[in-house]
């Protein structure tokens, strides 16, 4: 694990070009400013004030990446149709997927906006966020040039990131079964178990992924 040089408490030196702030990079949760460097592939480059990983390049990363966000697409739109659970009380059951939870609040007024809302966060930004992530690292991994608007489009996959709340519906659901299991028999559907490998697979992207390495490959 290799630290960074020491903070810059003092702005660089004045000169006729100006500093160079490519040369540096901000740790996005206490905002020391350091002199980037390169750690070998294996190696992190940490902060030194509060142990935030800022740089972590990996061999094949690009590919593995590309691989989990093929996966975390097949799984959300598997997840969508598949039933999510099943409901037994009383001599009935019922079973319904995601999808037709959001539809059935669809004709409700107000509340279809609160639905849209809900299928939005849990399923189409993960896609989306998905498809970004193919975009932007495809052209990268087969050694071309960056694909047109590269790099806003992985901003655009950063800046969705907080709004993914796959992990968070499982969560949710989990919890909310918890307590009816004495009133009705619960079954979990296949949708359930997709839904928790897409929450495996999204924190393992966001973990393995160096985002110091991808602006780099995007500045070529």
């Amino acid at each position: 694990m290799t630290p960074f040089d020491e903070p810059q408490t003092t702005p660089p030196a004045p000169n006729a070009a100006g500093p160079d702030l490519a040369a540096l990079i901000a740790c996005p949760r206490c905002d020391a400013v350091y002199r980037a460097v390169q750690p070998g592939p294996g190696e992190r480059a940490v902060c030194a004030s509060c142990k935030t990983v800022l740089i972590a390049p990996r061999r094949r990363a690009g590919q593995h990446l590309i691989a989990v966000a093929v996966a975390v697409v097949v799984l959300v739109v598997a997840a969508t149709l598949a039933p999510f659970l099943a409901i037994e009380a009383a001599g009935r059951s019922n079973a319904s997927s995601v999808l037709d939870a959001a539809l059935a609040f669809a004709a409700t007024g107000p509340v279809a906006i609160l639905a849209l809302a809900v299928a939005a966060l849990i399923v189409f930004i993960p896609v989306l966020r998905a498809l970004l992530v193919i975009y932007v690292l495809g052209p990268v991994v087969l050694d071309r040039p960056p694909a047109p608007h590269a790099a806003a489009a992985f901003r655009l996959s950063e800046d969705l990131r907080p709004w993914s709340m796959a992990e968070i519906f499982v969560i949710g659901c989990a919890v909310a079964l918890v307590k009816i299991a004495d009133l009705a028999q619960v079954h979990f559907g296949p949708a359930f178990w997709m839904f928790a490998a897409l929450v495996v697979l999204v924190v393992v992207q966001d973990g393995f992924m160096c985002r110091y390495s991808v602006w780099k490959s995007l500045e070529r």
